[in-house]
């Protein structure tokens, strides 16, 4: 995942260096010659760093701003590494554009799950679960993963797979129509015959114990749940962290940080 990392980064790199050189070639009918290109990038942590929660940190919003030109183009090269994630790139982008006050490109954020891509090609037409708070289907399925479930949906089709369902008395939010209801009797995959062949955990769990029991029962038995012992699918972590920190003065406990 080392290598897959890197090579994300160096993407989302070239990608906002192509831009920068638009912007620049872009002008260049308009004056007699451009600055030159700066030599050096800028990679930001986000939480702790630029945002806490939602909530930028002393002058960051300041700071980044220092990094575009008068007329909003951008003058050194950056980009926002950060272990969290759990939504689309695109949309992290969409929330930091508006919390910092300056346009962010998809391209600039790179998340703990952005290696996933590279990896497409070979769980692309394989069943796999994604783990994970936020939207970690929509994550993968964006990456180009074509057969896809939530460990929510997923294990909502086996019945008593959580021996502690009884005892939780929040509910996952679903929406109430015949369409839904229909997927659920007649899911678009056949997870009772068709085997899981990876699991990514794209972001920090909900339902820890939930998750734990289900992960425990996919990985066990060759990724179907109920039918004897298999080979083990592979499983894959955007971050293995234990442990991070948000609003509170203690350090949290997490499988992946959500900064």
């Amino acid at each position: 995942m080392m290598r897959g990392f890197r090579s994300v980064l160096a993407r989302a790199a070239a990608r906002t260096r192509a831009e920068l050189q638009g912007t620049r070639g872009r002008r260049l009918s308009h004056c007699a010659a451009a600055p030159a290109r700066p030599s050096f990038g800028i990679a930001f942590d986000i939480d702790g760093v630029i945002l806490r929660g939602r909530s930028p940190i002393g002058g960051s919003p300041q700071a980044i701003r220092r990094l575009y030109s008068d007329d909003g183009t951008l003058k050194i090269p950056f980009l926002f590494l950060t272990n969290g994630g759990g939504v689309p790139e695109h949309k992290r982008a969409l929330e930091l554009s508006e919390l910092l006050g300056v346009n962010i490109s998809p391209a600039q954020v790179v998340h703990g799950h952005s290696p996933y891509r590279d990896l497409v090609k070979r769980f692309e037409d394989d069943l796999i679960v994604a783990v994970g708070k936020g939207e970690p289907a929509s994550v993968m399925a964006e990456y180009g993963f074509r057969k896809v479930l939530s460990i929510d949906d997923y294990s909502s089709h086996f019945k008593e797979i959580d021996p502690l369902a009884p005892f939780k008395k929040w509910k996952v939010g679903q929406p109430n129509c015949k369409d839904f209801m229909s997927e659920k009797m007649h899911p678009p995959y056949d997870v009772y015959q068709e085997r899981v062949k990876g699991v990514f955990v794209v972001s920090d769990p909900v339902d820890w114990g939930r998750d734990l029991q289900v992960l425990c029962d996919i990985l066990s038995t060759g990724g179907l749940p109920g039918n004897g012992k298999g080979d083990q699918p592979p499983l894959y972590f955007s971050a293995d962290d234990l442990e991070y920190q948000l609003h509170f003065l203690l350090s949290g406990l997490g499988w992946v940080p959500s900064g």
